[in-house]
């Protein structure tokens, strides 16, 4: 097989998962922004004026406006892959990858990557949405953030992907976002210090990998410290690592695609 083969294959996957994100954009991206820009409106103003300030003069949106901004791009990256691998296999499209040439890492590839591009965009545009109500919402240490946010995309853009190789219906990929990654950003620290919670809550928090992740971006953000952002990075590092590991080894079992 030529060398270039698996690059048109990854290039067509790719184009494909933006074109379906760019043409429904207001399902894709319009939904996200006004959820996030009622949490803002709410959180931020009603009750953020009357929290007052944080530790290094932080107002309480410019607190919440990483946490929200790192929930919506997981949410996204997670729901993109899913659903739309999912619905590859529901219409028995994946059969025609299966008997192509093309490499079992170049199919994963591809959907990771169009999940997490469209996870930066929502991302981009709820953090325009705060910088909108907070001009002055700083931007501390911006490699950081970055890597943070495209480690988190690709994570849960892994997640969603393998249970897409699972799931025998549509509602078994909405029961996980529904269940377990919404408490969990919830109760990650997207609307209050980790270091206000006692123990044993705390201690239940650090075990929290949202909990990680959102504050290694708040910290890319605003510079807080409220937790090792050097654990928080390898832990992430080694996240990604072994959920590309697990999804390439079902899809060389063919799990979920010839089963």
């Amino acid at each position: 097989m030529s060398a270039s083969l698996p690059l048109v294959a990854l290039h067509c996957i790719v184009r494909r998962e933006l074109s379906r994100v760019l043409r429904l954009w207001l399902q894709t991206l319009v939904t996200p922004a006004l959820s996030a820009a009622l949490y803002f409106a709410v959180f931020g103003r009603l009750i953020g004026d009357r929290i007052g300030r944080f530790e290094g003069g932080i107002d309480y949106l410019q607190f919440i406006a990483p946490g929200l901004v790192m929930m919506c791009m997981i949410t996204t990256s997670y729901g993109n892959a899913a659903s739309s691998f999912f619905f590859l296999r529901f219409n028995r499209a994946v059969e025609e990858m299966l008997v192509s040439p093309m490499p079992g890492w170049v199919l994963l590839l591809g959907y990771v990557i169009g999940a997490v591009v469209r996870s930066v965009m929502v991302g981009m545009i709820v953090l325009g949405i705060a910088l909108a109500l907070s001009p002055s919402l700083p931007l501390v240490h911006a490699p950081l953030a970055a890597m943070s946010a495209l480690l988190a995309s690709t994570i849960f853009a892994l997640l969603g992907f393998i249970n897409a190789l699972y799931s025998r219906t549509l509602d078994d990929i909405g029961h996980v976002s529904h269940y377990v990654l919404t408490p969990l950003a919830y109760l990650g620290g997207v609307f209050y210090p980790i270091g206000l919670l006692d123990a044993p809550w705390r201690d239940l928090a650090l075990i929290n990998p949202l909990a990680h992740i959102i504050a290694t971006f708040r910290h890319g953000m605003l510079g807080s410290h409220e937790l090792d952002v050097g654990v928080s990075l390898l832990v992430m590092l080694a996240a990604t690592v072994l959920l590309s590991a697990l999804a390439l080894a079902l899809l060389r079992r063919g799990v979920g695609t010839r089963s």
